[in-house]
């Protein structure tokens, strides 16, 4: 049994949009809802929108989260700031914070944040990823930075885990799988979902989820399209997501595969009230990414109960058993379509989707925040 605390996240929140901020505000009710007292840390300026390779940072609609404490003070690039912030954490004395750390961009100022406070406090950092996907100069001495001046560290994957060891030789780390999001609403039926998304009801979907990066591998996943049996069927791919980065390259694809009746594609932001319905309308999940630590897309998939086929990298092969829930298969174009062809072929959707309903127990927020509070003990 842990005792009430006080605790503050610290990453995006509201008006901030994406999964990170998503996930935090989730984290957040949780905690409340667990008899703490939690609040979230965001940031004023997050990145320079130069920096920003999206159409915007903030949401376009919707509202602020109910019941949970917003403080919008961050700014990455203002050393001053960093002071201001730490004064106000100093002030406040919550029993521990809990910076959310993806990018070696917010080493500087979550470290010297972390460096101003953790004689006051325990500070402690959830890392999405401590190696980015993409390399860029000065990665290593900012997150070594950051990495020293934390107390101890929660990963949700096993190989995240195993990074931290790179840059701290703390045993003050604790693995806990990524929590399933409960933020988009209830599931709906496959045909109000198709019905709000204009989809065809006898058509079979395959679901790309997310903003689409080089690593995510959507450019195998649409060669894998071209396969005989998948054109035999008629299976369709629904991508949903903006691009960060020229999405050229896929359309060449698109039109030299001749795909371009068997690929929907909704190319911007997908707003949070509208997320259930891609998930709500497809048959299966794609994941064929080239690396990746975790993801929240397969947390969203376990949430509507759909079975996923996702590549043999990182994190993905922690959380989706290889034909129960779904499939997990090396990043080849050839095994990736085999593997879509047999899903179909052999009506496997109804089995995996009931094996989906019990694996997803083990991703309940109550693992994750018991992990958590483990670590302040532990540190």
């Amino acid at each position: 049994m842990f005792k009430p605390l006080k605790i503050f996240i610290i990453g995006p929140a509201y008006p901030l949009r994406g999964g990170p901020a998503e996930f935090n505000e989730n984290l957040c009710q949780e905690l409340n809802k667990a008899g703490h007292d939690a609040q979230i840390i965001s940031y004023s300026l997050q990145y320079p929108n130069f920096l920003f390779p999206g159409s915007s940072q903030y949401e376009t609609s919707g509202k602020a989260p109910d019941g949970i404490k917003i403080h919008t003070l961050i700014n990455t690039v203002n050393p001053f700031n960093w002071f201001k912030v730490a004064r106000f954490i100093k002030k406040e004395k919550p029993d521990f914070i809990l910076f959310r750390y993806w990018l070696p961009f917010f080493g500087p100022s979550l470290g010297t944040i972390g460096k101003l406070v953790k004689s006051k406090t325990k500070v402690l950092a959830l890392t999405d990823n401590i190696i980015p996907h993409e390399k860029r100069f000065g990665d290593k001495p900012f997150t070594k930075y950051f990495v020293n001046n934390c107390h101890g560290f929660i990963a949700m994957s096993k190989a995240v885990l195993n990074d931290i060891s790179k840059f701290s030789s703390t045993s003050d780390k604790i693995y806990s799988p990524h929590p399933m999001y409960e933020t988009y609403g209830p599931a709906v039926s496959m045909k109000e979902a198709r019905d709000k998304l204009g989809l065809n009801h006898e058509d079979k979907f395959v679901l790309f989820f997310g903003l689409i990066r080089h690593y995510k591998g959507l450019d195998i996943l649409l060669e894998a399209m071209k396969h005989p049996s998948l054109e035999k069927q008629n299976i369709k791919l629904l991508i949903a997501g903006e691009f960060y980065e020229d999405k050229q390259p896929y359309l060449d694809i698109i039109a030299s595969k001749e795909l371009k009746d068997r690929v929907i594609l909704r190319d911007n932001f997908i707003p949070k009230e509208d997320v259930r319905f891609y998930f709500c309308s497809s048959n299966l999940v794609a994941q064929t990414y080239r690396n990746a630590t975790n993801s929240g897309v397969t947390m969203v998939g376990y949430f509507y109960d759909k079975p996923m086929l996702v590549t043999n990298v990182g994190g993905l092969a922690e959380i989706v058993p290889d034909g129960k829930c779904g499939y997990l298969v090396e990043n080849s174009i050839d095994k990736i379509s085999e593997k879509l062809s047999e899903y179909f072929e052999k009506n496997k959707e109804h089995e995996f989707t009931g094996n989906v309903k019990l694996e997803k127990k083990k991703y309940e927020w109550s693992v994750f925040i018991n992990s958590l509070l483990t670590l302040y003990n532990k540190c």
